[in-house]
C-alpha cells in the first residue's frame, strides 16, 4: 500500500510527529478520504427532523460529514472503526436516536444533549424542557466562533428560528417561523385548488402565475422576514454577529450578498453549526473531567 499524509488537521500522530499511515477507503460515502487509524476523534450526530448528520472532528477541525435519511449500525461501526472515534454526542429533534443511545454506550464515551446537560451558556428560557436541541447545539457553535460577542442564529431548515446569545453568554429567548417547504406545502393542504409547488430560488418580487406568484410569496416574503428580524435584534444588540445555518441558508445568504445589509450587520453563512456545537460540549465535558 502507497503511505499518504493524514488529512487530519492538527492531528498530533500525524503532522506532529511526522509519521504515516497506510491509505484505505471508509465506507463507501467517504470513498476519497484519507485517515489516520490511530487518531482519537470526535463524532457529533444531529438527528434532524428530515435527515441524520454526521461530523467526525479532530480537536475543533471538523474533517468530515455525511448526511443521511438514516444510518445504519454497520454504516456507524465502520465510522467508528476507521476514525478511531472514543467520544460521540447527539441531539435530536425527534425520537429516531434513541434505538441507536445502547449501541453508541456500548462503544464510545457517549452523552446526549439534553435539557439538563451542564453548559458553560445561561439559559434563561422557561421552558426549558420544550427547548429544541438543536437551538442549544446552534449556540454552542455560535459561541465557539464568536466568544463574548454578541450572536444571532438563523437557523433556516424545517422552521426557521432565531436565537440570540448576548455577549455575557446569556440566552433568554427566539422566535419559530414556518420554513420554506412548509409555507408552500401549507398553501396547498389548507385549500382547494392551489398547487403543490416544489421550491426553488428566485430573486423576484412577484410572480405572474398562480405558481410563480407562490414561490415568490414564501420565498420573497421568508427574506423580508428575516431582513426585518435582522435589523431589530441588531438595535438592541450592539455589534451583533448573524449567522445563518440549515439547509435553506444558502437561499438567504444568496440573497442577502451584494447587499448592504449584509455588511453591515455581519451576516455568515456556517453550514454545520449544530455539528459544531455538539463538539465543544464534547470537549468542555472532556476538559472538566480531566
Amino acid at each position: 500500500m502507497q503511505n499518504r499524509i493524514c488529512i487530519a488537521p492538527n492531528c498530533g500522530g500525524c503532522l506532529n510527529n511526522n509519521r504515516y499511515f497506510n491509505e484505505k477507503k471508509p465506507a463507501a460515502s467517504t470513498a476519497g478520504f484519507f485517515f489516520c487509524t490511530f487518531a482519537c476523534m470526535q463524532l457529533a450526530l444531529d438527528f434532524g427532523n428530515s435527515a441524520v448528520k454526521a461530523g467526525i472532528f479532530d480537536g475543533r477541525e471538523l474533517i468530515l460529514v455525511q448526511t443521511q435519511k438514516q444510518f445504519s449500525k454497520t454504516q456507524l461501526r465502520q465510522l467508528l472503526k476507521h476514525y478511531a472515534i472514543e467520544r460521540c454526542m447527539s441531539c435530536s429533534v425527534t425520537r429516531a436516536s434513541v434505538p441507536l443511545e445502547k449501541f453508541f454506550r456500548q462503544n464510545t464515551t457517549y452523552r446526549r444533549l439534553r435539557s439538563s446537560t451542564v453548559l458553560p451558556i445561561k439559559n434563561y428560557y422557561k421552558t426549558r424542557n420544550t427547548l429544541g436541541m438543536d437551538r442549544l447545539a446552534n449556540l454552542m457553535g455560535a459561541r465557539s466562533f464568536f466568544p463574548r460577542k454578541n450572536v444571532l442564529v438563523v437557523s433556516a431548515g424545517t422552521c426557521i428560528t432565531y436565537d440570540v446569545l448576548n455577549a455575557k453568554g446569556e440566552y433568554y429567548g427566539g422566535n419559530i417561523a414556518p420554513g420554506l417547504d412548509m409555507q408552500l406545502k401549507a398553501m396547498h393542504t389548507f385549500t382547494s385548488r392551489l398547487p403543490l409547488v416544489k421550491k426553488k430560488f428566485t430573486s423576484d418580487l412577484f410572480g405572474n402565475t398562480t405558481k410563480s406568484s407562490m414561490l415568490t410569496g414564501v420565498l420573497t416574503g421568508a427574506f423580508f422576514e428575516m431582513s426585518g428580524f435582522i435589523q431589530a435584534y441588531q438595535a438592541r444588540y450592539k455589534d451583533l454577529h448573524v449567522i445563518i445555518t440549515g439547509g435553506d441558508a444558502a437561499f438567504f445568504m444568496e440573497r442577502f450578498s451584494g447587499q448592504a445589509l449584509k455588511k453591515e450587520y455581519k451576516i455568515f453563512a456556517l453550514p454545520h453549526l449544530v455539528l459544531y456545537g455538539l463538539n465543544e460540549i464534547l470537549l468542555a465535558n472532556n476538559a472538566s473531567n480531566s
